[in-house]
């Protein structure tokens, strides 16, 4: 498990699976419903829960467990710090924060983004991303961060969720905006880019 530590009651952390379900379950404390029967699905539920788990217990809490919300935006049962998870089998992040929503997404650079970034890129976007499998990974992991925080449903990527063109590196900082029914508000962000994956976060 990797952990990044923000401050006392912030931070994210990344999970590579590599336990079976029992251990997972023991990890997380938590039994999964045996109606997700997807056995990659059953490890990323287990693995998101230990890792909100370990989060909790960082920020020096206990952990009661997750709920959702009425816009399936998870939340902590019993503490008022934000929460936010994302996993990519075998891949799972999680991010939590006391008084800031947060946004964290993880994917994994695959041919089918090119194919759905005329759908979530807008034009400048698209311009700026032109065939770069990452780069347009990077893209989509920062909608997906924005959508996150924003925790509402109904959203456009391409018209709502906006990211300004950015220069590709391993790691750096993006600006995103979220603009839709009279709300706009304008995000940091962080990202880096590891051989298996993209990771992309809300900075606090």
């Amino acid at each position: 498990m990797k952990l990044q530590k923000d401050n006392a009651q912030s931070g994210w952390a990344l999970w590579f699976i590599s336990e079976t379900e029992d251990e997972l379950q023991h990890a997380s404390g938590e039994i999964i419903d045996s109606s997700v029967a997807n056995y990659p699905k059953r490890l990323e539920w287990l693995a998101g829960r230990a890792l909100v788990k370990e989060l909790v217990e960082q920020c020096g809490m206990n952990y009661y467990g997750l709920e959702k919300n009425e816009f399936g935006k998870p939340y902590l049962k019993n503490h008022p710090h934000h929460i936010s998870l994302s996993h990519s089998y075998p891949y799972v992040a999680a991010q939590i924060d006391l008084h800031t929503e947060v946004g964290i997404d993880l994917e994994q650079p695959k041919q089918k983004l090119l194919n759905i970034a005329p759908r979530i890129l807008a034009a400048t976007e698209l311009t700026d991303a032109g065939q770069d499998i990452v780069k347009h990974c990077v893209y989509w992991c920062a909608k997906e961060a924005l959508y996150k925080s924003y925790g509402k449903r109904g959203l456009s990527f391409a018209e709502h969720l906006n990211v300004k063109p950015f220069n590709l590196a391993q790691a750096g900082d993006l600006c995103g905006t979220i603009t839709a029914n009279g709300f706009k508000q304008e995000l940091q962000l962080h990202y880096r880019i590891q051989p298996g994956y993209v990771l992309v976060c809300t900075k606090i």
